[in-house]
């Protein structure tokens, strides 16, 4: 067999650089030591890894070789033959050049950076969500990821295998054997969809092989059904009695919501005293950071009036998390949802003993809003009321709780 012994670089009038296999004592934490090419010119050298790890017992530095001793020594040996051959014919191309070439220049024409994977750059992904404080959004990608590795069966996966086919099949495993809804397998497609454009962005992976839009992967939104509280329901939720504390602490806190044209639940629970000024609430929305000024409604005064006997940490109005330290973002987000999870129990309860059918949740209280306001008011204004940025996310948002030109011309046509 022949061994990578030594690889000269013909004169063209100037020292050229030569190439060749080393073992380097320095070992890993499992006592082995690395096999690297090592590039040398003007008595100057740099390595590059071959990324092989063996005992030094079984290096043969005369023939720079793995010893047959090795089990695996032809393996072993062929690689390095065609990692010399690599770095000996990018060398050979570096020097070429017109121009001198130091020998780090040359080891930067050799290494050839990896691509980071999909899942590489999922986790910048994750790292910029959590930058941005959306520490709840955060959670929710981190286990959409671990189901697509789960779909794979592996943890790693290159952008070239990420095509239109592979995507198909996992909207299909969603939807078929995990019985997600439709609305759920586009989130997951959305997700994938961010990080290969932050992938494009970062000029890891070129365009050329998105495997989104026309006659590829083309993500629809699909319609979701909202359904709010009537006015009748609502009332009842006002004149409810013989509720036990929990169950009458989470009605006023849906009720708040309500009357604030249905303000967040992340919003609710940190509204402070000093927010309410000049009788206006004065805040800024945890989602967007947009501040905000309502008019404070005479029944959201009421039930103010209740809690401002009760002694709360941090000005806070409503006491969940008055032990939670809201300068730390993920703390209050965590704090958050657990609060939320313990309302909406409480909710379904109060929903049963009512005898209210609809599923009641903390986020139901913007439905019902939309629900009651239907096309009484101007478009622009529910923008301004529910905060959007766009009013066509107003209308989309609002089209869920106007029926009654559909329903009169329904009337039209079958009232003969």
């Amino acid at each position: 067999m022949l061994y990578p012994k030594f690889v000269s670089l013909q004169s063209r009038g100037f020292n050229m650089a030569t190439v060749r296999a080393v073992l380097r004592k320095k070992k890993n934490k499992a006592g082995l030591c690395p096999i690297a090419i090592r590039i040398t010119k003007d008595r100057k050298s740099t390595f590059v890894s071959t990324g092989q790890y063996i005992n030094e017992k079984f290096w043969d530095d005369r023939n720079r070789a793995v010893r047959k001793s090795h089990p695996n020594s032809n393996a072993i040996n062929n690689y390095i033959l065609s990692k010399v051959a690599e770095a000996n014919r990018k060398t050979l191309e570096a020097e070429m050049k017109t121009e001198y070439q130091t020998v780090s220049e040359i080891r930067n024409n050799v290494i050839v950076k990896k691509e980071l994977d999909f899942f590489a750059v999922a986790n910048i992904h994750l790292e910029n969500l959590k930058g941005r404080n959306k520490h709840h959004q955060y959670d929710t990608e981190v286990g959409r990821l671990k189901k697509f590795k789960a779909f794979l069966r592996q943890d790693e996966l290159s952008f070239s295998k990420l095509t239109p086919s592979l995507l198909k099949r996992f909207e299909g495993y969603l939807l078929e054997n995990q019985k997600r809804s439709p609305r759920t397998a586009v989130n997951y497609l959305i997700l994938i969809r961010t990080i290969y454009n932050l992938a494009i962005s970062e000029s890891i992976v070129d365009r050329g092989r998105y495997p989104f839009g026309k006659g590829k992967v083309t993500i629809r939104i699909p319609e979701s059904q909202k359904i709010g509280l009537n006015k009748e329901e609502i009332q009842k939720l006002e004149a409810a009695n013989n509720l036990s504390e929990a169950q009458q602490n989470a009605v006023d806190v849906w009720l708040i919501s309500f009357y604030f044209a249905g303000i967040r639940i992340g919003d609710v629970l940190q509204l402070k005293w000093s927010d309410l000024v000049d009788g206006r609430l004065l805040y800024r929305m945890d989602k967007n950071s947009k501040l905000v000024s309502l008019k404070i409604p005479e029944k959201a005064k009421t039930i103010f009036t209740i809690y401002r006997k009760l002694q709360t940490l941090n000005d806070l109005i409503f006491p969940y998390l008055e032990h939670t330290n809201l300068k730390n973002a993920e703390e209050v987000s965590v704090r958050t949802q657990s609060v939320t999870r313990n309302l909406n129990r409480a909710l379904k309860r109060v929903a049963k003993h009512l005898d209210i059918k609809k599923n009641m949740s903390m986020h139901i209280a913007r439905h019902s809003f939309g629900n009651i306001s239907g096309d009484k008011i101007p478009i622009q204004m529910l923008q301004k009321l529910y905060r959007h940025s766009s009013v066509t996310t107003t209308i989309r948002y609002q089209a869920n709780f106007i029926h009654k030109d559909t329903d009169t011309a329904l009337d039209s046509i079958i009232n003969f």
